[in-house]
């Protein structure tokens, strides 16, 4: 990985012609290190996790000459030295658009060739086909929703002063949900919307304070699986939870959805890939 792949020398912003012909050099990796130094996590991740991605807009040609279409899901581990910038993701897949392959398993080969080298590490790929499209399930995120408390903000950026606990009372197990996520693109300010979900055990999280945190994202510029892991690591510094997990969900920008999950639960499992209501 090139280490001056930085987010200002990504195609974010910048105007892009569209490769007709595959080319793997498209995608633009950016190291995860930079941004985790700077929340103070060097060594050791405090999390496991994944982002995942769901691609909709992805299209080949058979040996014939056919169009043939299908959604594609990355399942990006988080201990993946880099990310890929989702611009470059969207300028590859569609410079597939005219390539002849021998059918979806050559298709998968190719991709999980060209986006293992580009996260740095193996990453595991799935494709719906046509026939696949009405098994895809919706669901939305269960807990308690936040959003339904009458508070006031004056507040807009991120305020990890606001994160609580009540260390005296007896520990709990509970989940808080909120759709009011609202970040902008590290690059272009751009705005990106997602639901958020915080599972934990420990001393009860004082809940408007947390809603007033998550609403303070909304002038707050980092790419989705940034804001996660800032979000992870506030929570548990600030409420000091004895387990903790964060997934948001993002909506779609350029047929592409990023789901980052992060977690410290011992045996928790990746939460279900089912597309929200805004997704």
């Amino acid at each position: 990985m090139n280490q001056d792949n930085k987010p200002a020398n990504s195609p974010l912003g910048k105007a892009s012609s569209y490769a007709s012909n595959y080319d793997p050099t498209l995608l633009f990796p950016m190291p995860r290190a930079d941004k985790r130094h700077e929340l103070g996590i060097d060594g050791s991740l405090p999390f496991f996790g994944m982002d995942v991605w769901n691609a909709y807009e992805v299209s080949w040609l058979n040996l014939r000459g056919k169009p043939q279409v299908g959604i594609v899901t990355l399942l990006v581990p988080a201990d993946t030295p880099a990310i890929i910038e989702s611009k470059s993701l969207k300028l590859y897949l569609n410079a597939l658009n005219q390539s002849r392959l021998a059918g979806s398993e050559a298709l998968l080969e190719l991709l999980r060739a060209d986006l293992s080298a580009g996260f740095g590490a193996p990453i595991q790929i799935k494709l719906s086909g046509s026939d696949d499209f009405g098994k895809l399930k919706f669901g939305e995120l269960d807990g308690l929703l936040l959003d339904r408390l009458d508070i006031e903000v004056d507040r807009y950026e991120p305020d990890p002063s606001l994160l609580q606990s009540q260390q005296n009372a007896v520990p709990i197990e509970e989940k808080l949900v909120s759709h009011l996520l609202k970040s902008n693109c590290l690059v272009t300010g751009q705005p990106d919307w997602a639901s958020v979900q915080i599972h934990y055990v420990g001393a009860p999280i004082d809940q408007e304070g947390l809603l007033r945190y998550l609403i303070g994202f909304r002038f707050h510029n980092e790419f989705h699986e940034q804001c996660v892991e800032r979000i992870f690591m506030d929570v548990w510094r600030h409420c000091h939870p004895q387990k903790l997990m964060v997934l948001a969900r993002y909506t779609r920008r350029g047929g592409i959805d990023i789901n980052p999950w992060r977690s410290n639960f011992s045996l928790s499992q990746m939460p279900a890939n089912e597309r929200l209501a805004r997704q």
